[in-house]
């Protein structure tokens, strides 16, 4: 804090952080030749500035809402012609940059001021807030920005690009939230649980791969703009981690959007749908930890064990912290909606769930650790457990509320990042370094790809075949979340650069690799017209029926104990302890729990498991089973795949369960045998083994 005494009495005092630049000089001298006298014309003129402000803000936001009309209004124009080449996000991003182009070139823009700005020098260095005292009247003044210095007369405009150039916290607290929440509520759980394994290997291990190799890349390139004068300030090797941590996040949603259009296969759009919502999170985690790599000593650039461990720990932290936050918030939600009786009220319902649902990501955020883990995993939470306890009417708004949300948020972000191309005042274009994070892209790309495929295959009976790797290479797209990270921060010369980089590289992704989806699709012959609930690849105790080109395995079938034994034991406790605690749905507890827990287990046990016979059935039965007749025992609760299982089934199993394991194994086996003999008289035929998956 500091007090500078000035002539006519009147003071200034700073506070703030270093971020003050000599655009507020101007500001001071213009306070300091104002009269107090003309007190009553300075309100006035204050009153039309902000009615002015205001109709311009109104402007802007009509802006982006009639972008979105014309963007909506021209996918039903391609769906209804059905153009494929160019995807809605494609589209939103044209219509962006042609906005963009109206606002910085097509408004002429009137001089703010005649007069030279007066230059000064601190020795306090910039900040960010200024406190005038001019003849005992309190002014603050807060910074708004850094302006070209070739621009300097054209504050006016300055001020109307600014506007249009949306706080970064508004991406990630309003428009990202919808999206990853989306993404987890929505979750195809057979398909993404049956291949979570290489998915889980693709996003964590891949995401690393791809950070490190193409921040090294992006190091050397540094270097060569360095030697060849093309660098005008400093750019550290952590700049470089950072700029490869943001873009390795992929948001393939052009080419999911066609694969879910044409019904390409399952198990693939599976694979790519899962590592691109496990990968935002990583990507977003990673970035963190390496903004936290902070070595001691003078140089604060150079490696250092001690803050290389430091940043793992952070990462490992902060990413299990953000999971147990969404965890929680999301078994909270399902205890609210079962032990009361809000589904009576469905509006209320619906809008308890959309709260707890939002506030997962401000909670963990405000806690420090990374609300899109969070929110991503209390979508999950959500769809498995308190889904099953909302009413009817509450899980049909839910699905569209947030579908909705979702759609709105996410081609606001691609009709925003054409308008930035623009309206962003501080880009840095660097040919050297864009072509080099290009090139970067695509090696960090196949070296995540292509050798982790080769180790998940030594351990997968049903391999990733070379066209599902080839397709997972290509449809690497870059979205809305790597430039929501890029835009978090551009103070520095390094973050500019960053930035305008990872601009043109969403671009070019989206439009060139999301138009040649379909083609793509053709040329390296991968099935679509695939029904997900017939295409019955095999997952545990399941089975596949396959037309034309599949997943081919090898060997033949496993029993139920030998394949996915750690995910059907996580099953089996979820079937018959987390289900019936949290929801409506799964045995009574009375069933499952020892006689000693009788009373307990009737006061958690819900009401609806005892009004039927036959117990409500387990909707996510369908991650371990498909549709049939086979039975399984889990437990001491015998389930069927189309949910007929009872009471007197579980006395059963209880009094014989290993004779009902070993029975139901024969009966299956028999069962694939006969389905066999009758696919492969019709000439279809029939894939099994029942097996793990990695």
């Amino acid at each position: 804090m500091a007090f500078v005494d000035k002539p006519k009495s009147w003071t200034f005092h700073v506070f703030g952080r270093n971020t003050l630049f000599p655009i507020l000089m101007y500001l001071i001298s213009h306070v300091c030749e104002m009269n107090a006298e003309d007190s009553g014309m300075e309100e006035l003129a204050t009153e039309k500035e902000a009615e002015e402000s205001h109709r311009q803000d109104s402007v802007n936001l009509l802006t982006f809402i009639l972008l979105l009309t014309l963007t909506i209004l021209t996918i039903w124009l391609f769906k209804h012609r059905r153009v494929r080449f160019l995807h809605e996000t494609g589209l939103a991003m044209i219509y962006g940059l042609l906005v963009g182009v109206i606002f910085r070139y097509g408004i002429s823009s009137t001089s703010y001021h005649n007069k030279t700005p007066p230059s000064c020098s601190l020795k306090t260095g910039p900040v960010s807030t200024l406190l005038l005292n001019v003849s005992g009247k309190f002014f603050e003044y807060t910074l708004k920005g850094e302006i070209n210095s070739r621009e300097i007369h054209n504050v006016e405009q300055n001020d109307m690009l600014r506007k249009v150039t949306f706080d970064p916290e508004v991406f990630f607290n309003i428009l990202l939230p919808p999206i990853i929440f989306h993404a987890g509520y929505s979750l195809k759980k057979r398909h993404f649980f049956r291949n979570l394994g290489s998915i889980i290997t693709y996003a964590f291990l891949g995401t690393a791969i791809s950070c490190f190799v193409i921040g090294n890349l992006m190091y050397g390139v540094v270097k060569l703009m360095q030697a060849v004068g093309q660098l005008s300030d400093k750019f550290y090797y952590t700049d470089c981690l950072f700029f490869g941590a943001i873009i390795s996040a992929t948001d393939p949603v052009t080419v999911l959007a066609i694969f879910n259009e044409l019904h390409a296969d399952v198990d693939l759009y599976a694979l790519l749908f899962g590592e691109s919502v496990m990968n935002d999170a990583v990507a977003i985690v990673l970035s963190s930890s390496i903004v936290a790599y902070q070595p001691s000593g003078a140089n604060t650039h150079t490696f250092d064990a001690s803050a290389f461990f430091k940043s793992v720990g952070v990462f490992l932290g902060i990413f299990s912290g953000s999971f147990a936050m969404g965890a929680v918030i999301g078994v909270v939600t399902a205890l609210v909606t079962k032990f009361t009786k809000l589904h009576c009220f469905p509006l209320l319902e619906t809008a308890l769930f959309f709260l707890m649902s939002w506030s997962t990501f401000l909670l963990a955020e405000a806690c420090g650790f990374t609300g899109v883990v969070s929110v991503l995993f209390c979508g999950i939470t959500q769809a498995h457990y308190t889904y099953n306890n909302l009413s009817e009417e509450s899980t049909k708004r839910t699905k569209q509320l947030f579908e909705a949300l979702h759609f709105l948020a996410e081609n606001f972000i691609f009709s925003y990042m054409g308008l930035a191309l623009f309206t962003f005042q501080n880009h840095i274009f660097s040919p050297i370094f864009i072509i080099g994070a290009f090139m970067a892209i695509f090696i960090g790309r196949a070296c995540n790809i292509y050798p982790l495929s080769f180790i998940l295959n030594l351990g997968r009976r049903h391999k990733i075949r070379g066209n599902f790797q080839h397709m997972m290479m290509f449809a690497g797209l870059r979205g809305a979340m790597a430039f929501a990270l890029a835009i978090r921060d551009t103070a520095t010369y390094a973050r500019q650069m960053m930035f305008t980089t990872t601009l043109l590289i969403v671009f070019f992704t989206v439009w060139v690799f999301g138009g040649g989806t379909t083609p793509m699709l053709s040329w390296l012959h991968i099935r679509v017209g695939v029904d997900p609930d017939q295409d019955l690849q095999p997952c545990g105790d399941s089975f596949q029926v396959l037309q034309g080109d599949g997943i081919h395995p090898e060997g033949h079938s496993k029993t139920k104990q030998e394949s996915a034994w750690m995910f059907r034991l996580w099953y089996t406790f979820d079937h018959n302890y987390l289900k019936p605690i949290l929801t409506h749905s799964g045995p009574p507890l009375t069933t499952t729990l020892p006689t000693c827990c009788g009373p307990l287990a009737r006061c958690l046990t819900s009401p609806q498991a005892y009004e039927s016979h036959e117990q409500l059935r387990d909707t996510d039965s369908d991650l371990i089973l498909n549709d049939g007749d086979l039975t399984l025992t889990y437990g001491d609760t015998a389930i069927t795949a189309n949910g007929a299982s009872g009471p007197r089934e579980a006395q059963a199993g209880r009094a014989n369960g290993q004779r009902r394991g070993s029975t139901s194994e024969e009966a299956l086996e028999r069962d694939l045998e006969a389905r066999e003999q009758e696919l492969m008289s019709r000439g279809t035929r029939l894939v099994f083994p029942i097996e793990d998956h990695a």
